[in-house]
């Protein structure tokens, strides 16, 4: 290591930590990244690229299961859950690969161990190959140290019965029968995986419940006809979850409802993420947090000169994309770059469920909350040719709008490919679009990006498939 101190040095080297330490050093800064694990952190190792190829794969076997529908016939159809693993292992690897020369490319020092800041300029390493170090920062110190799976108080991890989506990832064994607790993205995406690939599915919660209430019911409904089964208005505590021999029982007692016992194998909890702010010196040096996050302003500076902290850390929004802008935003506010902050109203969020969901913006409810005269176009995806063409016709799009001036408020999807289509509605936010302009753009025929076109017509009644 150099004698002399780095100019910037990463505390954790998730997905927003390389990133940010890439765009230091296209800046002339030289960068230390010290990580105890991978680097690429939670995304690329037990979140958005592994699980997104387990969904691939069980969208795969779903289409070759109604292949008889597009004039194929098949025979001897066979899941084969730990080749999808293996599949999955297998880009995460090429992507740990390209993380790594990245890395190198761009001369960034990785120090593997871990770390806990001794003052507000020093990191102490325990390293992972022997012995311990003290890397110094001359400009800045970024935390990236990320969050982990939170667990139902009262209810420990066993990594079998009581598992997580860190432990659900990388285990080949599928369960006959799956409770999962909690129904945001890990929770939806987990229960297509597992429905698709023939497991007995119940979900305990509202689903997507931070999503438009449309999108919200539509994805209930959607999977109360796969056969997944969802208990939306009930809260288990541990004084409801028993672990036995057989698996886990949960009692449920839905208000007006009949008392009920749940059985299954396993349970799977996905009620949010916790930040990693333990033993890494933040009482030491000061650091001021809000409950399990460090608190941040706009720039990702903490109340402490020179240290910054962004991504699951700062606890705003945790998505792998917002940590690496705001990774960007940190590192070029050090540098005097004048970034612009992220506006998280202009942040598309995307949960890779089957049917997938795409939005940004206000939902309906928020809108109007917020004292928008609003106005709303929708178009269902039956109506789109290449939706049907694609057999996924199942979905609709919705645009919200102020209808005094004509404001984009936010643009709610649910269906094929949403995750990828939302991506027009990103644009069309930061550039102040109205619906008016994203009617007058041409998009082109057919492709499902039409919705897009139709659902802005539809805000002033203009619609034309509808």
């Amino acid at each position: 290591m150099p004698s002399e101190p780095y100019d910037i040095v990463l505390l954790g080297g998730g997905t927003g930590g390389y990133v940010a330490a890439i765009r230091a050093a296209q800046l002339g800064m030289s960068v230390a990244v010290i990580e105890k694990g991978k680097i690429g952190g939670t995304c690329l190792h037990w979140g958005c690229i592994p699980t997104k190829a387990l969904l691939k794969s069980a969208a795969v076997l779903t289409l070759v299961q109604n292949a008889k529908e597009y004039g194929v016939t098949t025979t001897g159809v066979k899941a084969d859950y730990s080749k999808a693993v293996k599949r999955s292992e297998k880009i995460v690897n090429q992507n740990f690969k390209g993380v790594q020369f990245l890395m190198k490319k761009n001369g960034v020092d990785v120090i593997q161990g871990t770390g806990k800041l001794k003052d507000k300029t020093t990191v102490h390493v325990d390293l992972t190959e022997g012995g311990t170090d003290e890397v110094k920062a001359s400009k800045a110190i970024l935390i990236n140290t990320g969050s982990r799976p939170r667990p139902i108080k009262g209810v420990e991890f066993d990594g079998d019965v009581v598992v997580n989506s860190d432990h659900t990832t990388w285990s080949t064994k599928l369960p006959k029968k799956v409770i999962i607790r909690g129904g945001g993205a890990t929770g939806v995406e987990f229960a297509s995986i597992y429905h698709e690939f023939g497991c007995d599915v119940t979900l305990v919660g509202r689903v997507v419940p931070n999503e438009d209430h449309e999108v919200s019911e539509h994805l209930a409904r959607t999977f109360t006809k796969e056969g997944i089964r969802i208990i939306p208005d009930y809260r288990p505590t541990a004084d409801d979850i028993k672990v036995t021999k057989k698996g886990v029982t949960m009692r449920i007692a839905p208000e007006g409802k009949e008392e009920e016992v749940l059985e299954a194998d396993m349970l799977m909890v996905a009620t949010g993420r916790t930040g990693n702010i333990e033993d890494i010196g933040l009482e030491e040096v000061g650091i001021e947090t809000e409950g399990e996050f460090i608190k941040t302003d706009e720039f990702c500076r903490t109340n402490v000169d020179g240290i910054y902290a962004f991504g699951d850390i700062n606890g705003k929004m945790q998505l792998a994309h917002t940590a690496m802008h705001w990774g960007v935003i940190a590192v070029e506010q050090i540098a005097g770059e004048n970034p612009r902050p992220m506006n998280l109203l202009q942040v598309p969020l995307c949960t890779y469920c089957h049917p997938e969901i795409g939005s940004i913006g206000m939902s309906e409810q928020a809108a109007k909350e917020a004292g928008h005269n609003v106005k709303v176009g929708k178009f269902p995806l039956r109506a789109n040719g290449k939706a049907m063409i694609e057999g996924e016709s199942d979905g609709f799009i919705k645009m919200i709008a102020d209808a005094d001036n004509d404001d984009l408020l936010g643009v709610h999807m649910i269906g094929g490919h949403a995750t990828e289509l939302i991506s027009e509605a990103a644009l069309a936010t930061l550039l102040e679009a109205t619906p008016w302009e994203i009617g007058l753009a041409v998009h082109p025929h057919p492709t499902i990006s039409e919705v897009m076109h139709e659902a802005a017509l539809a805000v002033d009644g203009r619609a034309l498939h509808i």
